[in-house]
């Protein structure tokens, strides 16, 4: 497999998948958080000294066809301050402007292309209604293949080389990340630096991490991170569970959560993570206290319960300082972190202290030597919020993408290169 740092883009068209999937504000559409813009410039710069030229492709949002409120317009003035340079545009992916702009791309200049998610083809998921029949599905299924094709061919026509560094679109069977590589040859695709980053810092939890390893998995539903809990229960010494799958475990053990999020249907899949824990001798910790609302709004009454002594019509909104300071204590002594999820209900200031203490007991182990892998939105954000991007060993840009791969998944991006 080629690496970027040992490739000479001199007088290449290089086609770059990045991942510009940015917030923008509802009313102005302004990018309100460049992360994954800058995550990119380190490869379109490597590109650009070499004497290339670079050609952008992304997507934004979930567009159903053409959707002016999804244009990636809005990511041109935050790209052109990145770089330092006038960035060109293409008002459609597949159009006539960037087939011509692409042909006529001198070495030095950018060329940033439309949403690629304009054209159903990039996902491959035909539109169907739901009264379709098994066989019309699976007709449209196999038509849907051929254009996705299509398009992947078409945009690989534009350039020479095809960098993917769009970690966060890399667990997706797209056309710009899976099937676009089919069209050039084996040494003229490769990763960017942020991909080849993300799988390094990947790569040292799941299979180089100094001991103690500790977990912290946060978030609603115990559903969503079953998968990397089990992978994780035969790699780690410690895992922390916060956020409200907290109540789901308490329930399945007996406890009184109120009115408190709970996956009744994950009782029992609640207690054999409990007991698998044991078997491979993982030290478990759940929330021992509560901070508990009276209703889910930042105005609320509260009150601090054990976890298991919630009121009835009362609900867990965030862990409470005796448990903030067990999971500080635990984070304290770890050599190796991998957090992803939030304790509380983050986005409400009233119960983000528990993921605010995650956030900067982590930055403090880190300081000390521990290495730390930062993923999913509400992690990030934490991490962000409180200035410590740069206290932490890594954050990654990718939440769903980072989650299939620390499950133990094959990641079609992924594998479209490095062929495994």
């Amino acid at each position: 497999m080629k690496m970027i740092q040992d490739f000479n883009f001199k007088g290449k068209k290089v086609i770059v998948r990045v991942d510009f999937n940015v917030p923008l504000d509802k009313k102005t559409f302004v990018v309100t958080d460049d992360t994954r813009i800058r995550g990119a410039i380190p490869t379109i710069k490597k590109i650009l000294k070499d004497g290339g030229s670079v050609i952008l492709m992304s997507h934004l949002g979930r567009p159903e066809g053409r959707m002016e409120k999804y244009s990636l317009k809005p990511v041109l003035p935050v790209l052109e301050k990145h770089l330092g340079m006038k960035v060109l545009f293409a008002d459609d992916c597949l159009g006539e402007s960037a087939v011509k702009m692409s042909a006529a791309l001198m070495p030095g200049e950018v060329l940033l292309l439309e949403n690629v998610r304009f054209y159903p083809e990039e996902e491959g998921k035909p539109l169907l209604p739901d009264t379709a029949t098994d066989e019309e599905k699976k007709t449209a299924k196999a038509e849907m293949k051929v254009k996705q094709k299509e398009l992947a061919k078409k945009l690989a026509g534009y350039a020479e080389v095809y960098v993917n560094d769009a970690f966060g679109t890399a667990h997706r069977a797209h056309g710009t990340t899976a099937v676009i590589p089919e069209y050039f040859p084996k040494d003229k695709i490769m990763f960017g630096f942020l991909i080849n980053s993300e799988l390094a810092a990947m790569d040292k939890v799941l299979n180089n991490a100094q001991r103690p390893f500790t977990a912290i998995m946060g978030g609603a539903k115990v559903s969503d991170k079953i998968m990397i809990i089990e992978n994780l229960l035969n790699r780690v010494d410690n895992l922390i569970i916060g956020g409200g799958m907290t109540y789901t475990f308490i329930k399945a053990k007996g406890g009184k959560i109120g009115k408190s999020l709970c996956e009744e249907d994950k009782l029992d899949l609640a207690l054999k993570i409990i007991e698998k824990a044991k078997e491979k001798k993982v030290n478990l910790y759940l929330p021992v206290d509560s901070l508990n609302a009276d209703k889910f709004e930042n105005d609320a009454n509260t009150a601090v319960t054990a976890v298991d002594a919630v009121e009835d019509n009362w609900l867990g909104l965030d862990i409470a300082e005796k448990t903030i300071r067990e999971f500080t204590a635990v984070i304290a002594n770890s050599k190796t972190i991998l957090w992803n999820g939030p304790m509380g209900v983050f986005e409400m200031e009233k119960f983000s202290k528990g993921t605010t203490a995650v956030a900067k007991a982590i930055a403090d182990a880190t300081a000390k030597g521990a290495f730390s892998l930062i993923g999913g939105g509400d992690s990030v954000a934490a991490i962000n919020k409180n200035g410590l991007a740069d206290k932490v060993s890594y954050v990654s840009t990718g939440g769903g993408a980072m989650l299939e791969y620390m499950e133990g998944k094959k990641l079609p991006g992924i594998v479209a290169i490095r062929g495994e």
